[in-house]
């Protein structure tokens, strides 16, 4: 695989807006759980995808697209998904996603402001600066360090991101 691949679905970025409104009017009661707290944010918000039913329109599309990536039949895969909300000054430090047996990683971007901060891929002690556009999926490794750089906009960007699995029997 490339350090990474991004592949852009209409399909999805047609369900953002209502994503985003839908998002915007939950609150903290709806999230099953918050993990990775740094910085006052937490940067892993997880929900039913019952919550937001148009998420599963992204979490199919991502679903497929990864199976074509791995070369594997997609019902063999399993995800994960939460999602990650930057309001104005915040960033997401640097990690990977290789705490179990994931196989592959990746982010989709729903809301997008101008400068809300780029996706940054380090491999070999060289960056990758990767700028996102909503519509857009990145799949990586998940022993892939990456981070993204500070949201430099008055508004918050909403992205997902998923990790990718075989299917236990």
């Amino acid at each position: 695989m490339d350090l990474y691949t991004r592949v852009f679905s209409q399909s999805c970025f047609d369900v953002n807006k209502m994503v985003l409104e839908q998002f915007e009017s939950l609150t903290d009661n709806d999230f099953k759980e918050k993990t990775h707290l740094f910085n006052g944010r937490y940067e892993n918000i997880y929900l039913e995808v019952n919550k937001i039913p148009e998420l599963k329109v992204i979490v199919n599309a991502a679903l497929e697209n990864a199976a074509k990536i791995l070369n594997i039949k997609e019902e063999k895969l399993v995800s994960g998904f939460w999602l990650n909300a930057m309001a104005a000054g915040d960033v997401t430090t640097v990690h990977t996603h290789d705490d179990d047996d994931e196989l592959l990683s990746c982010v989709y971007y729903i809301r997008v402001p101008e400068n809300s901060g780029d996706l940054i891929i380090t491999a070999d002690n060289e960056k990758t600066i990767i700028k996102p556009e909503e519509g857009m999926f990145v799949f990586f490794s998940p022993d892939t360090l990456h981070e993204v750089s500070k949201n430099e906009s008055a508004e918050s960007r909403l992205s997902i991101a998923f990790n990718f699995g075989l299917m236990r029997v």
